[in-house]
C-alpha cells in the first residue's frame, strides 16, 4: 500500500504520518531525508527523532535508493516512512547549479529526480512494504520571486501529482486534522 500524505507546514503531517503507520506497520523503519546543514536544522531533526518510537529503525538517505535492495533494516521491515519527500526534492536541486542553468538543463535536472522518485516507488512494490510518504503542499502560496524557488515549487509540484496518482490513499492536513482525498 502507498499512501501519501501532503499539508502545509505545521499542518500535522508528520503526526497523522506516525499515527496512520503505527496501526498497519509491525517493523517500521523511517527513511530520512534531511541533511542538518544549520543549527534549525538539527534542532527540527533532533525533534523529528525524538517524537518516533525508539524500535523504529531509521535510514538517512535522499537519493540512490536501490541501496536499499542490501540494507538489513529495510529488507526486515514491512512499512516504510519517507520524510520528506520535498525536503529531497531540495537537497538534489541544491546538488546542481540551477541560477545559471537553461531550461533544458532544468528539465533534464528534473528528470534525474524523478528517477530517484520512481526508484523508491518500484522497490517497495518489488518487496512489498507499505509507504507513507509526506510531503510539503508548495503550490497553494506565493509565487515566489526567484528562479530557484520557482524551479522548486513546479518540480515538487509534478512530483506531489505522480505521487498522488501512484497512491492507494492520499491525505491532506490542515491544523492538525487530515482529510482524506482518495482511497
Amino acid at each position: 500500500m502507498i499512501v501519501l500524505v501532503t499539508g502545509g507546514a505545521r499542518s500535522g503531517k508528520s503526526t497523522f504520518a506516525q499515527e496512520y503507520i503505527s496501526k498497519i506497520g509491525n517493523k517500521i523503519v523511517y527513511i530520512a531525508t534531511a541533511i542538518p546543514f544549520d543549527d534549525g536544522m538539527k534542532y527540527r531533526i533532533k525533534k523529528h527523532r525524538d517524537s518516533r518510537p525508539k524500535e523504529w529503525k531509521t535510514i538517512e538517505m535522499y537519493k540512490s535508493f536501490e541501496k536499499l535492495e542490501s540494507n538489513i533494516d529495510f529488507l526486515n521491515s514491512d512499512s516504510i516512512l519517507f520524510e520528506c519527500m520535498t525536503l529531497m526534492v531540495s537537497n538534489l536541486l541544491l546538488e546542481e547549479n540551477i541560477e545559471n542553468a537553461d531550461y533544458e538543463t532544468i528539465e533534464n535536472i528534473e528528470k534525474k529526480i524523478f528517477f530517484e522518485v520512481k526508484k523508491i516507488i518500484e522497490i517497495m512494490k518489488k518487496y512489498n512494504k507499505n509507504l507513507i510518504i509526506v510531503t510539503n503542499e508548495v503550490g497553494m502560496g506565493i509565487v515566489p520571486s526567484y528562479k530557484l524557488g520557482n524551479i522548486f515549487r513546479d518540480i515538487a509540484g509534478r512530483i506531489n501529482q505522480y505521487l498522488a496518482k501512484e497512491a492507494d490513499e492520499v491525505y491532506i492536513t490542515i491544523a492538525g486534522i487530515p482529510l482524506k482525498l482518495k482511497g
